[in-house]
């Protein structure tokens, strides 16, 4: 199997392609192999300083016309936030985007219709978002406490119960199920479980198995890194110590919170944050296309990177644009050159002679 065929299984595809529609001149389609994830009717090619651009969801075969494709790019990294789709492409201009989608009632009928807006990096930098956060507790959030749990974080104005948890001390309860767990940990409780590390293990993997999983840890980093608070280990060790659970749990988020008072405040916006953006009450059809896209096991950091390898990696020292022939099949001719002028500033490429006869020489490897 070739580079191409390869990557077309393994990578979601960012396709847009012109139309005969003089209303919605491009479909924009976000494809995995065979299955597309999303397909759009769009009013431009990108939204550039236009700010947003108006969007209509095609389903099925809805769109009987021509389309012609124009431009084909994987994408990097597609996540959903809430109600956003963020989309960052694999090239160097115009990566950036999202699609907000909303939900709006009819003025003189019952019923919702759908909005979809595509939105650049530089449109949200110039829009004031109109945000209010407050720490307030809501009648809404349903919280339990772990009957184990001493002295425990207060939320007023939520409905709170005592009751067993499977994992951590404080969870968020939808009718789903656990939505979101926390587990908190005083400077001392984290100082003793490093002597029990392998079980601190075991506790975090059972933790992070849940979406929204947090340790909350009633300190500052640098707490760990103070001599005169650490009776029993050097700060070396609890250094290491706080790097290995990042490492080995990559998928739980640590806060170092402060002290119990901030450590009550994050947990309480936290759980109102999950509560206010509920992906499970999306549509399902919208549900669908809001997933976080991981790249392959073997990615590197995009096709720029891939080329930067291949040319300082597998091209012997001196090379003629006949050796980048593969590099330009695969890549395009104007990304390889970009690789190689960005290579040549940094000073690892020079080149010697012009048009046909040019070859660039290689000075050295960089450490990355």
């Amino acid at each position: 199997m070739n580079h191409l065929a390869k990557e077309a299984q393994e990578r979601v595809f960012w396709i847009l392609e012109a139309t005969d529609n003089p209303k919605f001149p491009y479909r924009l389609r976000i494809k995995k192999g065979e299955e597309d994830l999303l397909v759009l009717r769009v009013q431009d090619r990108w939204p550039g300083t236009r700010g947003h651009i108006f969007c209509l969801r095609e389903e099925g075969s809805a769109y009987l016309g021509q389309a012609q494709e124009i431009e084909r790019v994987p994408i990097i990294s597609l996540k959903r936030y809430g109600k956003r789709l963020a989309i960052v492409l694999d090239r160097a201009l115009n990566k950036r985007c999202e699609f907000l989608f909303l939900k709006k009632k009819y003025k003189q009928k019952e019923g919702e219709y759908e909005q979809i807006f595509w939105r650049t990096r530089t449109s949200l930098i110039q829009r004031k978002l109109k945000v209010k956060l407050t720490a307030q507790g809501s009648p809404s959030l349903h919280i339990i406490i772990d009957r184990n749990e001493r002295y425990p974080y207060n939320f007023p104005g939520c409905l709170v119960e005592r009751g067993h948890l499977p994992v951590g001390d404080y969870a968020l309860v939808t009718e789903e199920g656990l939505k979101a767990v926390v587990e908190r940990k005083t400077f001392e409780n984290l100082l003793g479980d490093f002597g029990r590390m392998p079980l601190l293990h075991q506790a975090l993997g059972e933790l992070e198995t849940y979406r929204h999983a947090v340790l909350v840890i009633e300190a500052n980093y640098a707490d760990f890194l103070n001599p005169r608070k650490l009776r029993f280990y050097s700060p070396s060790f609890a250094a290491r110590a706080l790097a290995e659970i990042q490492a080995l749990h990559p998928h739980l988020t640590i806060i170092f919170a402060g002290n119990r008072k901030l450590g009550r405040e994050w947990t309480l916006r936290f759980f109102s944050a999950i509560q206010a953006h509920d992906l499970d009450k999306l549509p399902e059809k919208l549900n669908q296309a809001f997933f976080k896209y991981e790249p392959p096991s073997d990615f590197s950091g995009g096709q720029y990177f891939e080329i930067r390898k291949a040319i300082l990696g597998e091209l012997p020292g001196e090379f003629k644009k006949n050796d980048l022939a593969s590099l330009i099949s695969d890549y395009g001719e104007k990304a390889v050159l970009r690789v190689l002028r960005n290579l040549k500033k940094e000073g690892f490429i020079l080149t010697r002679g012009r048009g046909k006869n040019r070859c660039w020489i290689k000075t050295g490897i960089p450490s990355d």
